[in-house]
This record gives structure tokens, sequence and C-alpha cells, in this order.
């Protein structure tokens, strides 16, 4: 695992713009693909809170130098439009990162051209792929539901071009939510039991989120919670940032650890080339090393 040198030369177009409606902030992508290549695979990735489409570079990076185009949005929970928590609109930004993601699909043809990169995505292998909140916006794509205050499940936001999945620390059920989240983050209240396509969910097994008064265990739910086929890679030692997968020397990140998330990033690229019948030989070899890692990482698949 080569932490540094990227496999491949990347290139990087931003912003990209998206037609949305009703939205305050125009919607732009960041696009990173490989400089050669064709029939390449899709990556749409949603950031974690307050995050744009300028973060997740050691992710990005990784990904696209293993064939993957990645396609960025900027939700409208970014820093950089400034809606906090006690803002009006924040109650509804869950639904509109969920359209976003949708804007970005519908629209991926046109965005891939403004990037150009028209002819060299296979469109039949498009994943959606997310970290925190923006594992739970992905969920939705793969079939998950919200639940209302009474427990009814919302509607289905599930996208046909969205064809495999990763959750990297996606929320937990919503039976467990501090009272911060309950008045804050009404919308934390997933139910998995329709999130069919098949999915990999990375956790960390020392993630305590504020957010809930159970353990490192709530980010299983995603996992366990929903039908097959799903893999699970738990993290022994990673907390909720898996090592900062965000950026390096992050503010936030409390277990910086670059080759925790070159796992991450080799862990979900591996995947999904196996899911997608591309190659299977790097996420075999990665099951076999978990098994040899001493403990350091786990993998479950039913």
């Amino acid at each position: 695992m080569h932490l540094h040198q990227l496999a491949q030369q990347i290139m990087a177009i931003k912003p990209v713009p998206v037609p949305t409606t009703g939205r305050d902030f125009d919607l732009a992508v960041r696009v990173t693909a490989p400089v050669s290549g064709h029939d390449l695979p899709v990556i749409v990735f949603s950031h974690g809170n307050a995050w744009s489409m300028d973060g997740y570079e050691p992710l990005v990076d990784r990904w696209a130098a293993a064939g993957f185009v990645v396609v960025q949005p900027t939700h409208l929970d970014s820093r950089r439009h400034g809606l906090g928590f006690n803002d009006p609109r924040f109650g509804t930004i869950w639904r509109v990162r969920i359209a976003d993601l949708h804007a970005v699909l519908d629209n991926l043809d046109d965005i891939l051209a403004q990037a150009g990169l028209t002819g060299r995505i296979d469109r039949e292998r498009v994943a959606a792929v997310g970290h925190s909140w923006g594992g739970q916006s992905v969920g939705t794509l793969l079939g998950a539901r919200v639940l209302d205050a009474d427990g009814t499940p919302g509607e289905d936001f599930s996208h046909p071009l969205v064809k495999a999945g990763a959750l990297l620390a996606a929320t937990g059920t919503g039976d467990s939510l501090t009272p911060f989240a309950v008045e804050h983050l009404p919308f934390m209240r997933p139910a998995f039991s329709t999130m069919t396509t098949p999915a990999l969910v990375v956790t960390g097994g020392k993630d305590q989120s504020v957010m809930s008064t159970r353990g490192p265990e709530w980010f299983t739910d995603a996992y366990h919670l929903s039908p097959t086929p799903k893999n699970l890679l738990i993290i022994t030692d990673g907390e909720h940032t898996l090592g900062g997968v965000a950026g390096e020397q992050v503010a936030e990140t409390n277990d910086e650890d670059p080759a925790r998330v070159a796992l991450v990033a080799d862990a979900v690229s591996a995947y999904l080339l196996d899911t997608f019948d591309l190659d299977g030989t790097a996420w075999k070899a990665l099951t076999e090393s978990a098994a040899a890692s001493d403990g350091a990482y786990h993998v479950e698949h039913k």
C-alpha cells in the first residue's frame, strides 16, 4: 500500500454547475477522474456535515487512481453557505441533500460532458458513497427510508442508476438519540429494512457519537438491519473520521492515521470493483488480510 504515490495520474474539474430548483445556492460539483481509460465506473460522493466538494481528497484521489470517476456535490449544509443548526432552513436540508444527489444522477451525462469525459464512463456501474450525514443521505438512494415522529416510513428515495454503495460512519436507528439530536436532527431516524442495494458499511470501533446514547455499534445498524447482500468493515481503533477521511490535519480528526484512511479508500474501491464484476482480486486480498490483521480490522458479509 503506497500512501502517497497514486496508481495513475488523475485530474479534477470544478466547479461544474448542476441544474436544480428551490435551492438558495446553486448546486455545483467537482469531478475527479483518471487521465486515461474508458468504461470507467462512477462514484457519486456525499460529504459529511459542513464539508464541500473540496473535502475528502485522500479518499477521492485514491478512488480516481483506482479507475473511478468521482462526482462530489457541495450540499447546503456546507460551511461556505453559513447555514447553522439554528437556521430555519436547516430542518429540511436532509431532503435537499437527497435532491442534490438525484440531480447529479439525473444530469450525469451533462456533468461528465462539461468535465470532458463524454464516452469514458460505464453508466451501468454507478455507485453512491457517503460519510457521516452523507452516509445517511446515500442510504436513501440505496432504499433506506426516514421514519417520521410516529415511526411511519417516509417516501422511497432510491435511484435506479445506483447499483451499489458504501456507507462510511453512517448513523444508526433513531431510538437512542440524545436530546440535542432529537431537537435539531429529527431526520436521523433511518429504517434499513428496505435498503436492498448491495453495500459496504464501514465503521470505527471507537466511534462514540454525541448524537446517540449507544456505543460504536450504533454505526453497524445499516449492516445488521438491511437485507442481503451487505458487507461490513469495522476498523478497531477508528473514530468518526476513520483516520481523517475529509483531509489531512483536519480540526475534527482525533484519530489521524494516513494508513487508516488509505485502508478505507482501498476497501471501498476494492468492494465496488468486486461488486461490479470488474476485478475481485483486491477485495479478496482485503478480506484475507483482515483475518491476518491481529484484530486491527474485521470484515463480515451476509
